[in-house]
């Protein structure tokens, strides 16, 4: 487990952490995903003697919170009304001067040694605590790194939407597998497609970590919209 004092924000937060402890009411932790909300949930119930609770919808923490005033609760969201002392952790982008002392942290749990890549701590880190300790893994067992994202937002070049929107396609299809270092299961997840879905893009686009070219067909959208502006008078001639 992390230690407490090495979560994004704990210079904050956490000279008020016995003050929090002590308090009668129910504690409601929330952040970012994979910011270490359940492990601060977790020893913050053990030290006050209380359950914890996964919240997975805020109706039902608040059935739960009725039964258990001084429980602690972990959450993504806000609490809506309810008695309870609210503490939002942040993301890793927020605090990117907490990542080499994690990685540090995690890489002692793995029993690794020696200086880590660079690129394990780069930003942006989506899952926070998780995908450090995700690309720590990768990189031990496979010898995979974050592959480097082009630097800025696509350039659209064309005029009309469609085109623009081929474009923009391709860079969310390449910026999810780099980011799921080539799992293409993943990177569906993460782009909300289903896996046919992500082979057709990638048919269509390519994939920059396996170095597949893809075969730069057109979608019909813009294929159909072609010809008709080829067939538009020469405004020359008229």
């Amino acid at each position: 487990m992390v230690p407490l004092a090495l979560l994004p924000g704990f210079a904050q937060w956490g000279a008020h952490l016995e003050e929090l402890i002590a308090r009668p009411e129910a504690l409601w932790i929330h952040g970012p995903v994979g910011s270490g909300v359940s492990t601060l949930a977790a020893e913050l119930a053990a030290r006050r003697g209380v359950p914890m609770h996964e919240a997975g919808t805020a109706t039902a923490a608040a059935e739960w919170l009725a039964g258990e005033p001084r429980g602690v609760v972990a959450a993504r969201s806000v609490p809506d009304h309810l008695p309870c002392l609210e503490l939002r952790l942040p993301g890793l982008d927020e605090h990117p001067e907490a990542i080499p002392a994690l990685l540090a942290a995690l890489a002692a749990e793995e029993g690794l040694e020696g200086d880590l890549p660079a690129s394990l701590g780069a930003l942006p880190c989506p899952g926070n605590l998780r995908e450090l300790r995700n690309r720590l893994l990768r990189w031990k067992l496979l010898g995979q790194s974050p592959a480097s994202e082009p630097a800025g937002p696509p350039r659209f070049e064309a005029e009309d939407l469609a085109t623009n929107l081929h474009a923009l396609e391709r860079y969310l299809l390449h910026q999810a597998l780099r980011r799921a270092y080539g799992n293409r299961v993943e990177a569906a997840r993460r782009l909300g497609v289903s896996r046919r879905q992500l082979y057709l893009l990638i048919r269509r686009h390519g994939d920059p970590v396996r170095g597949e070219e893809g075969s730069g067909d057109l979608p019909r959208r813009i294929l159909k919209r072609r010809p008709a502006q080829n067939s538009s008078p020469d405004p020359g001639t008229r």
